[in-house]
C-alpha cells in the first residue's frame, strides 16, 4: 500500500505498477518477479471486457498491504517489476501466441520469474511454449471452470476454448475445478489420461490435493478467475455454477508451493465491468499470493 504523505522527503506520487513500489523494489534490475499486462480478449466468445483486467489488477493492488501476515513475508521485498502492458496482434489469435512466447522468453532469460495478468485465457499458450524452453520438465497446473481442451473453436486453434490443449501438446497437464466441457473434451481427457479434478462438493473420491500428485518438480500455474464461485468472482467471461471458496485455491496453491517449484504462473479472465470492485481486488491479491508462493522461500529467511 502506497504511502503518499507529504512531509520532507516523502514522495507524493504514486508509481503505476503492481503493489504502487517504489523504484529500489520495481526496477527490472531488482526484481526477482516480472509482471506482463496482456490486455486481449479477440477470441471472447460470451462475455467479452478481460482487455480491461490487467489494469484493474494494477489499480486494485495499491490497496493490498505489503506484508503477507499469514506467510510472514514482505511481498514487495521480492521485487516487482511490472513491464508496460503488451499490445494486440491484430493480424489474430496466432501471431499473438507468438509476440507472448517472445515477450515471455525474453524475461525467462534473465532468470526472473514471469507472470501474465490476463486478459483471456488464450494468453496461457505462449506463455507455456516459452516456459517449457526454459523449463523441459515443465508441467502445467491448470484451474478453470471449464477443461479449455477442444482442438479449435470459432475456427482457431489459438483461443481461449483450446489453451489447456495447446498446453497439453508441450508439457503434462493437470485439470482442477472443472464444472462445464463439451463431449469432444471430455473424451480427449478420458482417452489421454488427463489428469483431473472435477469440481464436485460432495464427492469423496478424489481430492485436487491428490491430482497434484502428477506435478513435476517445476510448475506453471495457470489460473481461469472462473475457477472461483461466481458468487464470490461474477467479474468473468463465461461464469460457471458452484467453484471454488478463495481459501480452497489458495490452499490448494500453497500446498504446490510446499513441495514444488512454481516457475511461472497467469491470472486470466477478470472482465471488471461484469462485478463490483471487489473482484480487481480479489484477483490482485490472488497475484500477490503467486509472486509470494513462487519467490517467497527466497526471502522468508528459510
Amino acid at each position: 500500500m502506497p504511502d503518499t504523505g507529504s512531509s520532507a522527503g516523502e514522495s507524493i506520487w504514486i508509481p503505476h505498477n503492481f503493489l504502487a513500489l517504489p523504484q529500489e523494489q520495481s526496477s527490472l534490475e531488482a526484481a526477482q518477479v516480472v509482471l506482463i499486462p496482456v490486455p486481449y480478449d479477440s477470441t471472447t466468445s460470451f462475455r467479452s471486457g478481460s482487455r480491461e483486467g490487467p489494469e484493474a489488477i494494477i489499480s486494485a493492488s495499491y490497496g493490498l498491504e505489503d506484508y503477507d501476515f499469514e506467510l510472514e513475508l514482505d511481498v514487495a521485498s521480492i521485487g516487482i517489476h511490472t513491464t508496460d502492458a503488451l499490445e494486440p496482434h491484430m493480424a489474430g489469435p496466432g501471431p499473438m501466441t507468438d509476440r507472448i512466447k517472445n515477450a515471455v522468453a525474453g524475461y525467462l532469460e534473465t532468470g526472473k520469474t514471469v507472470g501474465l495478468l490476463g486478459g483471456e485465457h488464450s494468453i496461457t499458450i505462449g506463455s507455456v511454449q516459452a516456459h517449457v524452453d526454459a523449463y523441459p520438465s515443465l508441467s502445467v497446473l491448470y484451474l478453470d471452470a471449464h477443461a479449455d481442451m477442444r482442438n479449435e473453436y470459432m475456427g482457431t486453434p489459438f483461443g481461449h476454448a483450446s489453451a489447456a490443449r495447446r498446453a497439453y501438446e508441450c508439457c503434462p497437464v493437470v485439470l482442477v475445478g472443472q464444472r462445464s466441457l463439451c463431449q469432444e473434451e471430455h473424451d480427449f481427457i478420458r482417452d489421454n489420461n488427463v489428469p483431473v479434478w472435477y469440481w464436485d462438493p460432495n464427492s469423496h473420491r478424489s481430492s485436487a490435493e491428490s491430482v497434484l500428485d502428477s506435478l513435476s518438480d517445476t510448475v506453471y500455474v495457470s489460473v481461469d478467475l472462473d475457477v472461483l464461485d461466481p458468487a464470490l468472482m461474477p467479474a468473468v467471461g463465461t461464469p460457471e455454477p458452484g467453484g471454488l471458496a478463495w481459501h480452497q485455491l489458495v490452499s490448494l496453491l500453497g500446498k504446490v508451493a510446499e513441495s514444488r517449484q512454481i516457475v511461472g504462473f497467469d491470472v486470466c479472465e477478470l472482465a471488471p465491468a461484469d462485478g463490483p470492485p471487489a473482484c480487481s481486488y480479489t484477483a490482485a491479491k490472488l497475484v500477490y499470493k503467486l509472486v509470494a508462493y513462487a519467490r517467497g522461500k527466497n526471502n522468508s529467511g528459510d
